[in-house]
C-alpha cells in the first residue's frame, strides 16, 4: 500500500560521553512523518562526513568502500519497499527496519511450507496433478526431514538458514545414506527446489540456495524390445492365463505407445474412427494431460478383440484386464526369463519399444511419433533417435569386422 511520504537519511550519530574521534553512521527511515533508525555498523570521521551528500568526502579507497556500501545498503531498502508495493502491503518505517535487519518477526519454517503446497496437491488431484505427483513430493517431503534429522538433529528448519551446503549435503546424503542413483537423487532435489522457489517468489528467501549447483541428469538408454524379440514375444504360447493377458496388455502398449497409467484407464469411448476411416485411440495422457491420437495397428486391434467380451472388462468398463503396476512388473520379469530375453524391461519399456523398434526404425517421422507418444516438447522424443544412431553404430561395427575378416581371407588366398 503506497505511502504518503518516504525518506532516507544516513547521518553521524554522537554516542554517549563522546569527545571526539570517529562517529557511527546511522540510517533514518522517515514513513509518514515516522522515523525509525537503524545502525549501518559503520564509522566516519566527522572532518570527513558531507552531510549534504550523506557520504564521505574523498578519493581513497576507504572512502570508496564505505559510500558504496551505503549505495548497496539503500538499495536494499528500495528493495524491500519495491517488494511489499507489489504485494499491495502496508509500508511503515518499523517494517522496513525490521524486514532489512531481517527480524520482521515472521519465522517460516521449511517443512510447514513443504506440507502446505502438498495438501495443496492433494486438493488438485485428478484435476492439475496425476495421483503419482503428490506421492512424489509426499517421498521428497519425508526425505528431506530425514536428511535435516541426520544432518541437524532437528525435523523442521528457518528457510534462512537454507544454503548451498543444505543442498549439496542433501545430495551427498541421497546417494549415500539413501544409496538412491545420480537422477533419482536429481528428481527428488528438483522436487525440493520447487519448494524454495515458491520461497523466493513470495520474498521469503532473498538468495537462491542452488546458485552454483549443477542439477544435470545423466543420459540413460532406455530398454527397448528389438524386431526379433517383439516377433518372439508374441508368437509364444503361454500355459498361464495370468502371464498371457499380461504379455498382450504388453504387446498392446509396445504397439500402441501407451504408458501404464494410461493404458489401465483405457475405456471404449476413448476408441472411435479417425480420419483415414480407421480404429483410433483418442485419449488424454495422464502424465503431460495432452491428447494423444494414436492409429491402432493390428496387433493392437487383434488384443482389444481378444478382451471384448473379458469378464473383467466388462465389470470395470475399461477395454484391457489390467494387473496393479507392480504384479505388472513382477509378470514381466517372468515372462521375459521364459522367452530368453535377456533385458530387464518394465511396463515403460513397451512405450519405449513403441517408439524406437515400432515408429521411427520404420520411417515413421519423429513429429507423428512424437504427437502419438503425446510428448510436449519433442526433445523428448529426439532422445530415442539417439538410442537407433547408437544401434546404427553398432551395427556398422560388426558390418566392418565381417568385412574386414573377409578381407583378410581374401588376401591370405591371394
Amino acid at each position: 500500500m503506497l505511502e504518503k511520504s518516504f525518506s532516507l537519511l544516513f547521518y553521524l550519530k554522537k554516542p554517549k560521553n563522546y569527545l571526539k574521534g570517529i562517529m557511527p553512521i546511522y540510517l533514518r527511515i522517515t514513513v509518514d512523518g515516522i522515523p525509525k533508525e537503524i545502525s549501518t555498523g559503520r564509522q566516519c570521521d566527522p572532518d570527513r562526513w558531507n552531510a549534504n551528500t550523506s557520504r564521505c568526502n574523498g578519493t581513497k579507497e576507504d572512502a570508496k568502500l564505505l559510500n558504496a556500501f551505503l549505495d548497496i545498503l539503500q538499495t536494499k531498502v528500495y528493495e524491500v519497499r519495491r517488494k511489499l508495493l507489489e504485494k499491495n502491503e502496508i509500508i511503515t518505517a518499523e517494517r522496513l527496519k525490521n524486514t532489512l535487519k531481517g527480524t520482521d518477526g515472521t519465522v517460516r519454517m521449511l517443512m510447514k511450507i513443504f506440507q502446505q503446497h502438498n495438501d495443496e496437491v492433494k486438493n488438485l488431484v485428478g484435476k492439475d496433478f496425476a495421483p503419482g505427483t503428490l506421492e512424489r513430493y509426499k517421498t521428497s517431503y519425508d526425505h528431506t526431514k530425514s536428511f535435516m534429522e541426520w544432518k541437524y538433529g532437528v525435523s523442521d528448519l528457518d528457510i534462512k538458514k537454507l544454503d548451498y551446503e543444505f543442498v549439496s549435503q542433501y545430495e551427498f546424503w541421497l546417494k549415500s545414506v539413501r544409496n538412491c542413483n545420480h537422477n533419482t537423487s536429481i528428481k527428488y532435489i528438483s522436487n525440493f527446489r520447487k519448494i524454495v522457489n515458491r520461497c523466493i517468489r513470495n520474498g521469503w528467501l532473498d538468495r537462491d540456495p542452488f546458485v552454483g549447483f549443477k542439477m544435470t541428469k545423466k543420459e540413460v538408454i532406455p530398454e527397448f524390445l528389438t524386431e526379433h524379440e517383439l516377433k518372439k514375444l508374441t508368437s509364444k504360447k503361454f500355459t498361464s492365463e495370468r502371464l498371457s493377458q499380461v504379455r498382450d496388455v504388453f504387446l498392446f502398449c509396445c504397439y500402441t505407445g501407451l504408458a501404464f497409467v494410461d493404458v489401465e484407464k483405457l475405456k471404449p469411448s476413448e476408441i472411435g474412427i479417425g480420419i483415414d476411416g480407421t480404429k483410433w485411440i483418442f485419449t488424454n495422457r495422464q502424465k503431460t494431460d495432452t491428447l494423444s491420437r494414436i492409429p491402432l495397428l493390428p496387433v493392437a486391434i487383434n488384443v482389444l478383440e481378444k478382451y471384448k467380451n473379458h469378464h473383467d472388462c466388462i465389470n470395470s468398463g475399461k477395454v484391457l484386464p489390467v494387473l496393479s503396476n507392480q504384479k505388472y512388473n513382477d509378470y514381466l520379469k517372468e515372462i521375459a526369463s521364459i522367452c530368453g530375453i535377456n533385458k530387464k524391461f518394465t511396463t515403460h519399456s513397451a512405450r519405449h519399444t513403441f517408439a524406437t523398434t515400432v515408429t521411427l526404425s520404420n520411417g515413421v517421422p519423429m513429429e507423428s511419433v512424437s504427437k502419438m507418444l503425446g510428448h510436449k516438447n519433442i526433445k523428448t522424443t529426439q532422445h530415442y533417435a539417439k538410442v537407433l544412431d547408437k544401434k546404427i553404430s553398432d551395427d556398422m561395427n560388426l558390418l566392418k569386422t565381417k568385412i574386414q575378416i573377409k578381407d583378410s581371407k581374401h588376401l591370405k588366398a591371394i
